[in-house]
């Protein structure tokens, strides 16, 4: 992790607060007045410049005020941000919202889209998805030419899936009867997170596969089982994207708003590991070019026994991280709770404030 004098942290965070709020350019002028009396207008300017020789701040126009970079903001959100609580209205908001909603799960998870999107002012997604093993039982692979063929997987649930696949490079159907003797033996009864890169390398060299079946094959079932886990998903508040300054360009905006649109690429955002736990996403971290130029943050939690739920929110670089953490954890974990023994959302119930800590909690 970089090392920053106290001096370089206080100004970086200076600069983050202040673009996040009025998403301009912040000069040297403008530190100067946030900090007040503790550093000169000279300081300042060269603790500006070293930062961005750092790759820390980034000078989009010349003579113009600086701007947080992808780093910046990862090194702000790793040790700068502050905790924030969410006010007693928002709680009251997000109490009443929750004590009325049906239990039925697709509507269940518009309802909480809708509320995270309202409250951060920012897309929101809401995923239901189940925890237990879902694997392929069989494989059949049947040759169609030589160029191409149709993969059909038997999964544990007993549904069936299938997709017809076209290389460029031709094959035999004998190398695709040792195809599915290999998938049989190494790719049946496992997650998709036991797909890993080395087990796809290490079948490649046992098969001699020149044509690239392996990764085709490999790929399509990882991207099967992570597809079975989802059972439902909502998205809300695309529109939003469309009132903010860093999406003025439709283009731009209607290119997340389809990413966001398929329920396929929904389930493969990035999501924390635990229940409760918060993962903040920053610009170039993300895998999918849509995203590329925004974050994501995405919270867990429990819902009833082999099911979870995901909540998250797309938005700008020049988020405020740490508002919209709080209001995901505060959600998830009046969530966690309603459905943790029940599994649905008993109508009648709301999230009580004094269960959930005073911490989560401020008074405006």
């Amino acid at each position: 992790m970089m090392q920053l004098s106290e001096r370089k942290k206080l100004i970086l965070r200076s600069v983050v607060e202040m673009y996040v709020k009025a998403a301009e350019p912040v000069g040297s002028k403008a530190v100067v007045e946030a900090l007040g009396s503790t550093v000169s207008s000279a300081t300042v300017r060269s603790e500006m410049a070293e930062l961005e020789s750092l790759g820390l701040l980034e000078q989009p126009h010349t003579s113009a005020g600086r701007i947080p970079s992808s780093a910046g903001y990862r090194l702000f959100v790793n040790e700068l941000m502050q905790s924030q609580n969410i006010s007693s209205d928002d709680a009251v908001v997000i109490n009443t919202a929750l004590d009325t909603r049906s239990a039925e799960q697709t509507r269940l998870l518009d309802s909480v889209g809708s509320l995270t999107s309202r409250l951060t002012t920012y897309p929101a997604y809401a995923i239901a998805r189940t925890t237990g093993l879902v694997s392929i039982a069989r494989f059949d692979f049947i040759f169609v030419d030589s160029c191409s063929f149709i993969i059909v997987a038997l999964l544990s649930n007993d549904t069936v899936k299938n997709k017809l696949v076209h290389l460029t490079s031709p094959f035999s159907q004998q190398i695709l009867a040792k195809m599915s003797a290999v998938f049989n033996a190494s790719f049946t009864g496992i997650s998709e997170e036991r797909i890993t890169t080395n087990l796809i390398t290490a079948t490649e060299r046992a098969l001699g596969d020149q044509a690239g079946l392996v990764a085709v094959i490999a790929g399509f079932v990882i991207e099967l089982l992570v597809e079975t886990k989802a059972i439902g998903a909502s998205v809300s508040g695309t529109a939003n994207l469309l009132s903010l300054p860093e999406y003025r360009d439709v283009d731009k905006a209607q290119k997340i708003i389809r990413y966001l649109s398929d329920a396929g690429e929904l389930v493969r955002l990035p999501s924390p590991d635990m229940a409760g736990e918060i993962k903040i996403t920053i610009g170039a971290e993300n895998l999918a070019d849509e995203l590329r130029d925004s974050s994501v943050v995405a919270v867990k939690y429990d819902a009833g026994s082999e099911m979870q739920g995901l909540i998250g929110v797309v938005g700008p670089t020049r988020m405020d991280y740490s508002k919209v953490a709080a209001h995901l954890s505060y959600i998830a974990g009046g969530l966690s709770r309603l459905l943790a023994t029940s599994g649905s959302l008993p109508r009648g119930s709301s999230i009580n404030p004094n269960e959930i800590g005073d911490d989560n909690i401020g008074e405006n």
